[in-house]
């Protein structure tokens, strides 16, 4: 039997247009905020009033006033959808937050897979090529662990006297790198929470590529959740626009590239990035001064009472900025930490889709990831994990074997009688995706604190160091300050230094120099 996905409302109280209309009446009120209570006891009164609240409402939308309509939330629960439509749409915009079941350290069974419509044999095609995907991820798991309890036994020499707690250890990083084999169609489960603004716009855009069918059926479960909580919602809901109206359809089926062109496209951006996860590529023309004048704008200094380098330590050394030690990102309601906002940067990054789907977590580092139909269609294209290399012999074998024929597999399907769109949910986690990603400096920051950590998934870490390392290089005056959560919070004086509990990693990073920066797990 095909899993069906599951979404349940877990949120309610307030309801979506009764507040709306209450917060647009509030900004013309002289009796201070209207309650929403009052909205609804008018509607309540007869059908005149209902109209005329609900009118009120499709002209706030109607006329862009859309804030009016973001002060409701809704918390799903969300089962049975696929990893691929979670990166391509869920995770792939800034207006949302999910807590999403991991597919690093918790083993996935066999049967967890988002099984698309096809045809009787396109289908058969499918289901043996998961369940041979599946052999070769528990092979892995079991070639992979013993390499990752030496590697564990490096860091940590002590746990030789404590054979589970290795053992426990070296398996969830054999978990965590067997998963690349696993085709995107894999399962998963989660927590996300949204605006009632943005659940319209789910709805408007829910049919476009690279998952349009999966998408729909998820987005109208949705809203029909929200719908029977709060039918008057329906007076402002649009229906989808069809995938042939998006402009990435009508561009990708006008200049749809050919298979040298894409593979020149490919080898361009590598050699571009010269054997580096993610390579800067542009930056403010000036960021060094803008944050500096930024900074002496906040005090009220002339540039003669605090130099650009002086400014910029205010604002980035940890034993100056305290709050950049503090357990809570404040950077953003801080007036010296906003002073970051002004500092820009833009890299070209290469990060398997297991990698990218955590990377896009970070909502603030908004990226142009690239359209499966469009660049995955051709074969093999992979980001080979640092502990299969290590393992090299049969785990290297392994691991080519199971995610390069995923290619083939995909094509049996399309030969089957499936299209393109339903076969591309057997491609691997392995999968190369190139793109382009932007931040400022504020969430920058945050970000290689966060993925700067040894704990961090190392596709992640390495493209961070390899970030850090060239803002070094260009402006040594803020590069110098991003660094792991540990070392910031050493030079804050933040006690213990490593903020991970019994998860500490096992190296004192804070004590390294950046070229000293080393792991393999």
């Amino acid at each position: 039997m095909r899993p069906e996905p599951s979404v349940r409302l877990l949120s309610g109280g307030l309801d979506p247009v009764d507040t709306a209309v209450a917060a647009a009446r509030t900004c013309y009120s002289g009796k201070g905020p209207v309650a929403p209570e009052a909205v609804a006891g008018l509607a309540a009164r007869g059908e005149d009033h209902r109209r005329r609240r609900e009118a009120l409402a499709r002209s706030l939308y109607e006329a862009g006033h859309h804030t009016t309509f973001q002060h409701v939330h809704f918390v799903f629960v969300i089962e049975g959808v696929s990893r691929q439509f979670v990166w391509s749409f869920l995770h792939a915009h800034p207006f949302a937050n999910s807590e999403q079941v991991s597919q690093r350290y918790v083993p996935v069974a066999a049967d967890a897979v988002h099984v698309p419509a096809l045809p009787p044999a396109a289908e058969s095609a499918f289901l043996r090529a998961v369940e041979k995907r599946h052999r070769s991820y528990r092979g892995l798991v079991e070639l992979l662990t013993p390499v990752a309890r030496d590697e564990m036994l490096r860091r940590f020499p002590g746990w030789s006297r404590h054979p589970g707690r290795l053992e426990r250890a070296a398996t969830k990083k054999a978990l965590e790198v067997a998963r690349s084999v696993l085709p995107v169609a894999t399962l998963t489960a989660l927590y996300h929470t949204v605006s009632c603004l943005t659940l319209f716009r789910y709805r408007r855009l829910c049919r476009q590529f690279d998952v349009p069918a999966e998408t729909e059926a998820v987005v109208e479960a949705m809203v029909g959740a929200v719908l029977r909580e709060a039918p008057g919602l329906a007076a402002v809901l649009q229906e989808p626009l069809p995938l042939e109206a998006t402009p990435e359809y009508r561009i990708f089926t006008e200049l749809h590239s050919s298979a040298p062109q894409r593979a020149a496209f490919r080898e361009e951006f590598d050699a571009a990035l010269a054997g580096r996860t993610s390579r800067l590529v542009g930056r403010g023309a000036d960021n060094v001064a803008c944050v500096a004048a930024a900074v002496r704008a906040v005090f009220g200094l002339p540039g003669v009472a605090m130099s650009d380098e002086e400014a910029v330590r205010a604002a980035l050394d940890p034993a100056a900025n305290t709050l950049l030690g503090e357990d809570l990102n404040l950077t953003t309601l801080s007036k010296l930490g906003r002073c970051l906002d002004h500092a820009h940067y833009t890299f070209a990054k290469k990060l398997s889709h297991a990698a990218d789907s955590q990377d896009q977590r970070h909502r603030m580092t908004p990226a142009a990831r690239p359209l499966l139909n469009a660049v995955a269609v051709d074969g093999p294209d992979l980001v080979v994990p640092r502990l299969v290399a290590a393992a090299g012999g049969r785990a290297e074998s392994l691991f080519q074997e199971a995610a390069a024929g995923a290619w083939d597999e995909a094509a049996a399907v399309v030969e089957a009688g499936g299209g393109w769109e339903p076969a591309a949910y057997l491609l691997p986690n392995a999968m190369a995706l190139r793109f382009v990603e932007s931040a400022d400096l504020l969430h920058l920051h945050h970000k290689h604190r966060m993925r700067l950590c040894y704990n961090a998934q190392e596709e992640i870490w390495q493209a961070s160091l390899d970030e850090a390392r060239e803002i070094s290089l260009v402006e040594p005056a803020i590069g110098r300050w991003l660094a792991p959560p540990c070392a910031v919070r050493h030079a804050a004086g933040r006690r213990p230094y490593c903020p991970e509990g019994d998860r500490f990693c096992g190296v004192p990073v804070w004590r390294l120099q950046r070229d000293e920066y080393h792991r393999i797990v």
